[in-house]
């Protein structure tokens, strides 16, 4: 009996989900995901939601919505920056599926969290550290 080489299709799909979740900042597109996949679009758009439950581009989405979510929380960049930073390009419609997804605009949704500032611990040797000053004068003034 001959071994097959093929890949299963299922292999192809978890190598075209790692890449959503691997490369999420950058401009991925269904094609390139199918592709990666080695499907044509159609046929990775229905193997993918029949696989994972739901469409490549709402599982891409929702990996960019998770990590602005994140970085609304921890981070104090604007709502603009994370847009970008996610991988995606338009502030209004990344505010209109952040609503849609969270229930909140990313401006409500950061205000419900305290500022990222305040989550931020620095230990007390690194604060005595550079609170020391930095010109000091003594032994300096004995002669030799």
């Amino acid at each position: 009996m001959p071994v097959s080489t093929a890949t299963p299709s299922e292999r192809h799909l978890l190598r075209a989900r790692d890449l959503a979740d691997s490369r999420y900042t950058e401009p991925l597109t269904v094609d390139d995901l199918a592709a990666a996949a080695h499907m044509s679009r159609a046929h990775f758009s229905r193997a993918f939601k029949r696989a994972f439950g739901d469409s490549p581009y709402n599982y891409l989405l929702t990996r960019r919505l998770e990590r602005a979510a994140t970085l609304l929380r921890s981070t104090d960049w604007s709502v603009a920056d994370i847009c970008m930073s996610v991988g995606l390009s338009s502030v209004g419609s990344f505010t209109t599926s952040f609503t849609t997804a969270y229930g909140m605009s990313p401006t409500a949704y950061r205000a419900y969290f305290p500022p990222a500032a305040e989550l931020i611990t620095i230990p007390g040797c690194v604060l005595r550290a550079y609170g020391r000053p930095t010109k000091s004068t003594i032994r300096e003034d004995r002669v030799s």
